[in-house]
């Protein structure tokens, strides 16, 4: 198609028009997708490796278990028996575990990078080497979580809320064998630390501010995580903020760098 064709030249306006409403065009916007979609590629590409080590995978969670057990703090089976004793209490954490995961962390991205571009590139950076330890962890300790383990009285609640066939369906997307380290805390943590710094009004930050709490008990009752599992995601937290500062930000200080305001020209 040549470029005097009122349809390419029309197409052309329409990208430039729209373009203006994100921060740095088209173009970054597509980058950024394209990072995280990539990430995410690599991590299906790990399942497979880790869908062939069932056995190896309960072991390591049994293993999980008698070191819990050996510091006195094999709390959770009585945690999610107490729990279930509080409806109203399960059923939250069975619905937040089903969608705050994915919705809060990509409403929150999605947020930063329109409202707050000049803070999403290091929160970015933070992913990255997130994810990429998460798979190193994925490889070197695939864990089954505690729902798999019966034996221990812990009980499938998510599977009880909505329902096995729906639970199946989304362990086709999911790595079932990715409880070291919980993600789900790791996330919480790289989210709601930089949006309790950016957001200013008080009730926002009473809800970052609680939020990482409220997923680690999440994930710990509905028998998804050890609360070991919630310890290394944290670790990957800070490993992966310690990088995106100390490496990522000095090698590209003027884009890279943390900043709660948008540099002056």
């Amino acid at each position: 198609m040549p470029r005097s064709h009122p349809l390419y030249v029309q197409l052309l306006r329409v990208w430039r028009l729209s373009g203006r409403w994100l921060p740095n065009g088209w173009l970054d916007a597509i980058r950024q997708l394209a990072l995280f979609a990539g990430a995410y590629y690599v991590y299906r590409l790990v399942r497979g490796f880790v869908d062939g080590q069932a056995g190896l995978a309960f072991e390591n969670a049994r293993a999980l278990v008698d070191i819990e057990r050996s510091l006195g703090l094999f709390f959770e089976p009585g945690l999610q028996a107490w729990a279930k004793g509080e409806e109203w209490l399960l059923t939250f954490a069975n619905w937040m575990y089903v969608n705050s995961h994915f919705v809060v962390t990509t409403t929150f991205l999605v947020w930063l990078y329109l409202a707050r571009n000049h803070a999403f590139y290091f929160v970015r950076n933070m992913f990255m080497v997130a994810m990429g330890l998460a798979i190193v962890g994925y490889l070197a300790f695939p864990t089954a979580p505690p729902r798999f383990l019966p034996e221990w009285g812990f009980t499938d609640t998510v599977a009880d809320f909505v329902g096995e066939s729906a639970e199946n369906s989304a362990n086709v997307l999911y790595n079932p064998f990715a409880a070291v380290p919980s993600m789900h805390v790791a996330f919480a943590l790289m989210i709601a630390i930089p949006a309790f710094r950016l957001v200013r009004r008080l009730p926002l930050k009473l809800f970052w501010a609680a939020y990482p709490a409220v997923v680690t008990f999440v994930v710990v009752v509905t028998a998804n995580h050890y609360w070991l599992d919630a310890v290394l995601g944290a670790m990957v937290a800070g490993a992966s903020a310690w990088a995106a500062t100390a490496a990522f930000a000095r090698a590209r200080p003027d884009a890279w760098a943390w900043r709660t305001a948008a540099a002056k020209a």
